[in-house]
């Protein structure tokens, strides 16, 4: 799993929205005292956002240091201890928020995203992602994705086309859409959302590389696939819409390539970590 380029920037953004002009709370404790904690991870869950932890304390004080007994990617116990660090308590305790902050936010992530993955363990399918994210975190969050098993659907805007419902109808229909996409941008890839039958022939016969089949039941998505596959089984199908833990073993089920899921990225609960300063 590669990290994204932007660490640095996304904790230098969160430490400067936390400290700001300083850690006026920080300063009651004697400037040389030096202190030792650890980090208590008390849900089972996968970790990730180590290289985010270790930026914050990087930024704050680079003589703090951080030991891990995890990496990203490893499923946790409940009430493991993450990791330790030793040096200036002032610096411990600036960053404490900050660091846990991301990798309770990003190992909720991958933990759900483990959830899904293994719903559908022993099937062809791969969870994707969406672009639902927490602004200025889609970087880290899609990282995190990697790290619960799931895969990366596009970054952005800009790395895929995606014609959806207000899309087809500013250009006259799914074809002229697909045509013109083409035309503009030939060496990107093309997915269409589709929303019935009709629509999937459509837009399969305008070539596009992958269809979305979005709120398909189950009979259509069969439907889709069984179709996609007589007709030598090059384009991609993605299942969206009404995709949660109850449903998504079933919509894997139908054969199709992908199902993406929103609620890994925006509906989270935060892994309950702690810091406790051993001295």
């Amino acid at each position: 799993m590669k990290l994204p380029d932007n660490i640095k920037a996304q904790v230098k953004s969160a430490l400067e929205e936390d400290i700001a002009t300083g850690d006026v709370t920080a300063d009651l404790i004697p400037k040389e005292n030096q202190s030792s904690a650890t980090v208590i991870c008390r849900d089972d869950a996968i970790l990730s956002g180590v290289a985010w932890f270790n930026e914050v304390f990087s930024q704050i004080d680079s003589d703090v240091k951080v030991i891990w007994n995890f990496k990203d990617g490893d499923q946790i116990k409940a009430n493991s201890i993450l990791c330790t660090l030793s040096g200036n308590a002032r610096a411990i305790l600036s960053g404490e928020r900050t660091a846990l902050n991301f990798v309770q936010t990003l190992s909720a992530t991958a933990s759900l995203t483990n959830q899904f993955v293994i719903k559908i363990a022993g099937t062809t399918t791969k969870i994707l992602d969406t672009r639902k994210t927490l602004p200025n975190l889609r970087d880290a969050q899609k990282y995190a994705v990697l790290c619960g098993g799931g895969k990366n659907h596009r970054i952005g805007l800009y790395d895929m086309i995606l014609i959806k419902e207000n899309h087809i109808m500013a250009a006259g229909s799914i074809s002229k859409a697909v045509a013109q996409a083409k035309k503009l941008h030939p060496c990107i890839k093309v997915e269409v959302e589709t929303e019935n039958l009709e629509e999937f022939r459509e837009a399969s016969k305008a070539g596009a590389d992958t269809i979305m089949l979005d709120n398909f039941d189950l009979r259509l998505m069969e439907e889709a696939v069984e179709e996609n596959q007589s007709n030598g089984g090059t384009i991609k199908l993605e299942a969206s819409g009404g995709v949660n833990l109850k449903t998504v073993s079933g919509i894997a089920n139908t054969g199709v390539d992908f199902i993406s899921v929103g609620q890994i990225t925006k509906d989270i609960y935060a892994v309950d970590l702690s810091m406790r300063f051993d001295n």
